[in-house]
């Protein structure tokens, strides 16, 4: 089965059909919205253009990974930022956890018009950015990770504390006064089962006390 609609396999079945790659990445304050090209794109109601006024070109797209294993799915692309303002914005500590999206398109040439429906090719989140300067030259290529990355978080830090509590629920005082806490409270897991002993005096009581106290470990 096909993962296009049928007016993109029509479209994409043509001698020389026009497709593009739409890239959206939607920043704190500004949205980036671009195609590998030098036309401009409307899809969505949104205007894909060949260069951002503020963060420049998009230069490359590297091939998508599945994942495989304990991997999620990634996506790294390169910009080209005009100015070193622009590629310190970008890779700034803010911008991580920013949405990205890849749509491949299709294009009517006659009428610049794109084809329903672009294929979706990614979704998830900027991660890592990279500068690279050199004479005449300076590249921005960003790490994505898709949204199956969360699925990767754990309980490691979890802890039963009024400060842990508050961390997740603000203001909330449900552990503020709890002190002096003689009983473990197992967090995420299981408590072990109770040991029960059985104290019995004589020859006897010994020995049926310790069958009693076997059946007890099973």
């Amino acid at each position: 089965m096909s993962a296009f609609t049928p007016a993109m396999e029509t479209a994409l079945s043509a001698d020389f059909p026009l497709v593009c790659g739409l890239l959206k990445i939607e920043l704190p304050e500004h949205t980036i919205r671009l195609c590998d090209g030098a036309g401009v794109v409307t899809f969505g109601g949104d205007t894909y253009v060949g260069r951002d006024p503020v963060f420049g070109t998009l230069a490359e797209v590297e091939p998508i990974g599945d994942g495989v294993g304990d991997e999620a799915p990634g996506l790294s692309f390169t910009l080209h930022p005009p100015r070193d303002t622009a590629a310190a914005t970008l890779a700034g500590a803010a911008m991580q956890g920013s949405p990205v999206n890849l749509w491949l398109a299709a294009v009517n040439r006659a009428t610049g018009a794109v084809i329903p429906d672009p294929l979706p090719i990614f979704s998830g989140e900027l991660d890592q950015p990279v500068i690279t300067v050199d004479k005449g030259s300076r590249e921005l290529e960003y790490e994505c990770v898709s949204g199956f990355e969360r699925l990767f978080d754990n309980d490691e830090g979890i802890r039963l504390s009024d400060s842990w509590h508050r961390s997740i629920w603000p203001g909330e005082q449900g552990l503020a006064n709890v002190s002096g806490i003689i009983k473990k409270v197992y967090w995420g897991v299981s408590s072990p089962p109770a040991s029960v002993t059985y104290p019995f005096n004589g020859f006897f009581g010994n020995v049926f006390g310790d069958f009693v106290n076997g059946l007890a470990d099973r």
